[in-house]
């Protein structure tokens, strides 16, 4: 394996990264929002807005995102409604059609892991809070939005990771983030297993450094979790009262 082509490449590929990292966010993102709105369509009593978000769950869910992508990007502009909308100038676009494909695959994933997390908030906590006088914004503010993301994140972080790693595909639709300007060079050194070893390792950095965030933000969201901090010259003590 040609060590000092793996080199080059990898700081030729360093060229995708803001592009790559730019559709990451706005997928997660996106997709975290679009999310929520669908998981609480889920819980609604209505029954129109109930079974509106359960097949979108199923049908994107069981849609691949590669023909997701297509669809969107070959073939919205199949139709001449679309064609003369005043959406087309987004959607002509290959890099807003990429977005709008990892937006919506992510939603409906994000749905579900968020839809968990709301309902692992215990009446317990709910009932408290009202006693205590929160109702509404307040109560969902206060109490359910931080117990519900406290244990959504750990299965949304999987879901940031694949996202990034979801943002190769992009490269089939002419955007070049780090998979596109891997193929870019593959095709011209006919070398693809130096080039490719590059591009894994940007996306291994990527998602490691995402992986640490995640993991501090769980930190920082779960005092309650962390041992308790005696000070300097306070011994610890075990349940039973006694020194450890």
């Amino acid at each position: 394996m040609d060590l000092q082509l793996i080199g080059q490449s990898f700081l030729d590929l360093l060229g995708g990264v803001p592009l790559t990292l730019e559709l990451s966010v706005l997928a997660i993102c996106g997709g975290f929002v679009l999310g929520f709105v669908v998981a609480t369509m889920r819980l609604s009593r209505h029954a129109i807005l109930y079974s509106t978000a359960w097949i979108y769950v199923q049908v994107v869910r069981s849609t691949p995102l590669l023909v997701l992508l297509f669809l969107v990007y070959y073939g919205l502009g199949q139709f001449a409604t679309v064609r003369s909308s005043m959406l087309w100038p987004i959607l002509r676009e290959p890099y807003w059609c990429a977005v709008i494909a990892l937006v919506i695959n992510a939603s409906a994933f994000a749905s579900e892991i968020i839809r968990g997390g709301l309902l692992s908030v215990g009446s317990g906590e709910v009932e408290a809070a009202r006693a205590c006088g929160m109702s509404g914004t307040l109560l969902l503010r206060r109490i359910v939005i931080p117990i519900a993301v406290r244990q959504a994140l750990p299965a949304y972080s999987n879901e940031m990771v694949a996202m990034v790693k979801a943002t190769s595909l992009a490269s089939l639709v002419t955007l070049m983030d780090v998979t596109g300007i891997a193929a870019s060079i593959a095709s011209t050194t006919y070398q693809p297993i130096a080039v490719f070893v590059a591009a894994g390792a940007i996306y291994l950095i990527i998602n490691t450094l995402l992986t640490r965030a995640v993991k501090a933000l769980e930190y920082r969201l779960t005092p309650h979790l962390r041992p308790a901090d005696h000070g300097p010259g306070l011994a610890a003590t075990k349940p039973g009262g006694f020194p450890t």
